[in-house]
């Protein structure tokens, strides 16, 4: 039974979260475009947002990178300079750093979205489902550090990152690499994937708006050239008529 559920949740929901992720998406896009911000609260009150919006970014993007980098890798690529283990006690440090920062920022944010009475009442069921849903995704991702420092040898990490990289490279036996994963990991991975799933239909889409703005500024400079226009000049002579 548990090895049924396990494919399902980990075999099968990662490729039905992705899709729905990617054509959502662009259906949104497509369709929807007038909608496709972040319904920033910034104008009914600014207070505490500074302060809640800069750490849960920093800690976010901080944790969506490295996440991306360090579960897609393949372990060849730094083994000659980085061991499992140095790599699984790098991720623990940052990652703990990181998740800090963005569950304090976040849970600054979710307060203030419940308990403030004008931002509460322009808030959207989405809103608020998609900050509670981030809030508990955080604190599991914390929950897995104590967890992590059971296995210092890097074993587990590598099991973690080998079934991602098979999810995203369509390889099978994946799931059987989370047959030792305790339940935090389990559960923290299929929020993650859920987060993924719910994107498209959320404020979350915003986030692609990032990536386009970094291919403006990184884009080659414009070069634009004037247009001189050959005017005619008058000679001296008529202007000499003129006056």
């Amino acid at each position: 039974m548990n090895a049924w559920i396990d494919t399902l949740l980990f075999g099968i929901y990662p490729y039905i979260c992705l899709t729905v992720f990617f054509l959502g998406s662009w259906v949104r896009f497509d369709r929807d475009q007038y909608t496709w911000k972040s319904d920033s609260s910034q104008l009914l009150r600014t207070g505490s947002l500074r302060w809640g919006s800069n750490l849960f970014h920093i800690g976010v993007l901080f944790l969506l990178f490295g996440h991306t980098f360090g579960m897609l890798t393949p372990h060849f690529m730094y083994e000659p300079f980085l061991s499992a283990e140095h790599k699984q006690l790098m991720a623990m440090v940052s990652g703990g750093v990181a998740g800090v920062l963005g569950f304090i920022g976040l849970s600054i944010l979710l307060h203030r979205r419940l308990f403030d009475a004008r931002i509460r009442a322009t808030s959207r069921t989405s809103d608020i489902l998609i900050l509670v849903l981030l809030w508990v995704q955080l604190l599991l991702g914390l929950a897995t550090i104590p967890l992590s420092a059971q296995h210092l040898d890097g074993g587990m990490m590598m099991n973690l990152a080998g079934w991602a990289q098979h999810v995203v490279t369509f390889r099978p036996g994946g799931v059987e690499l989370l047959a030792e994963a305790s339940w935090v990991f389990k559960l923290h991975m299929f929020l993650g994937m859920t987060v993924f799933l719910i994107f498209p239909f959320t404020r979350l889409v915003h986030v692609w708006s990032g990536f386009a703005t970094l291919a403006y500024v990184l884009r080659p400079y414009q070069l634009v050239r004037a247009r001189r226009l050959n005017v005619p000049q008058r000679s001296q002579s008529a202007d000499r008529r003129a006056h």
